[in-house]
């Protein structure tokens, strides 16, 4: 066999994608371009690649995660979301996506900001930290939360900003994003549009948002 024939997109034998993941894939057009930042395992890219068709290519910060998608045969480069973005020129891809990730880079603001200029379109995904069991958590314990959405403990979580869903809509508008598209998650995985910011910002534990400049 050809080392060619090795970096062929292999057969798909993992299971089906986790909910968040799929309503990703949903809003993401067959053969786009797309770069996953922060794509962990590559189940997304794997799937996107397979299933939808696309151009997909990735850049992840572990190297266990990278070692993952390779195995996979998929396109992923080792890199850091907060330093690396900058190489990329503007708008060389159709998709960007960053899940379940923001929370976790040094500088969202900025992270944010390179992704809308990479991508024609960005997907963003992140826990809500104004749901109403993390509030409760906080007003009845007093401790630091832990939810379905973020279960680690205060002192093993790679969350460094957290944020909420109302958070998260004055930094778009204050980096110029518009959101053309948002589902909210709740408990049991359940999507509902977002008809009133306040309201999702009480009962939705993750947020999946579809961006793009101006």
């Amino acid at each position: 066999m050809s080392a060619a024939a090795d970096l062929r997109p292999r057969a798909r034998s993992a299971g089906p994608l986790r909910r968040d993941l799929a309503l990703i894939a949903e809003m993401i057009p067959s053969g786009a371009r797309v770069l996953d930042v922060g794509c962990g395992d590559g189940a997304l890219l794997e799937h996107l690649v397979h299933d939808r068709g696309v151009d997909g290519r990735g850049i992840e910060l572990s190297q266990a995660g990278v070692n993952a998608c390779v195995a996979r045969g998929l396109s992923v480069i080792q890199g850091d979301a907060d330093t690396d973005l900058k190489d990329y020129p503007s708008d060389a891809f159709d998709v960007a996506v960053l899940s379940q990730t923001l929370q976790a880079t040094r500088a969202p603001r900025k992270v944010l900001g390179e992704l809308v200029r990479i991508g024609r379109r960005t997907i963003v995904s992140f826990p809500n930290f104004g749901h109403w069991r993390v509030r409760w958590r906080l007003l009845h314990d007093g401790r630091m939360p832990t939810t379905p959405s973020l279960p680690a403990e205060w002192y093993d979580t790679p969350n460094i900003h957290l944020c909420t869903i109302l958070d998260f809509e004055d930094l778009t508008a204050e980096l110029g994003i518009t959101i053309e598209r948002a589902l909210v998650l709740d408990s049991r995985g359940t999507a509902r549009g977002l008809n009133s910011m306040r309201l999702a910002n009480w009962f939705g534990e993750q947020c999946i948002a579809l961006l793009r400049r101006g």
